[in-house]
């Protein structure tokens, strides 16, 4: 399970990262989202590189970053050897890449007439052509619980 200490350091990254982006670019994952489908994929474990080719805290898999724009870290070519891995093991460039692959892939996978978070934690596992198929338990799980913590957290705050 994910500490509250590394959720907050991915939330401050992922602000950050935000908070950085240029202002025409199309940003339809909220950082909570981000912050649970990396503690469902990962437990935002940044230590772990690859796991059967899927890379990262979001374990990212190399179709997903082409079908994204090849997006790269420092300026790196995106023909480079590394490209790839660098990519999917920034917390920025990972998130980025997300980002361009929801505005691209985004639907309503659950059929509840919205595109929100669960839709896009189903797309991003499952993959945008199977994504109304179940989720496998755990991932689904912990997806949930983390979604239901945030806003939980959300409304303490509110009060």
């Amino acid at each position: 399970m994910t500490t509250t200490k590394n959720l907050l350091c991915l939330s401050i990254i992922l602000v950050v990262g935000v908070a950085g982006a240029k202002a025409e670019q199309k940003r339809p994952i909220t950082e909570t989202c981000l912050v649970c489908m990396c503690e469902a994929l990962s437990g935002c474990n940044a230590t772990a590189v690859c796991v059967n080719g899927a890379c990262g805290i979001f374990r990212l898999t190399w179709d997903q970053w082409v079908d994204s724009g090849r997006l790269t870290v420092g300026g790196e070519p995106p023909q480079s050897e590394n490209s790839f891995t660098n990519c999917a093991n920034d917390p920025y460039c990972s998130a980025d890449t997300l980002q361009n692959y929801m505005v691209k892939y985004g639907q309503d996978c659950n059929g509840d007439e919205q595109v929100d978070c669960y839709d896009y934690g189903a797309i991003h596992y499952m993959g945008p052509f199977n994504c109304q198929a179940d989720m496998p338990y755990n991932y689904e799980s912990i997806f949930k619980n983390c979604l239901k913590r945030a806003k939980k957290q959300q409304q303490q705050q509110q009060q």
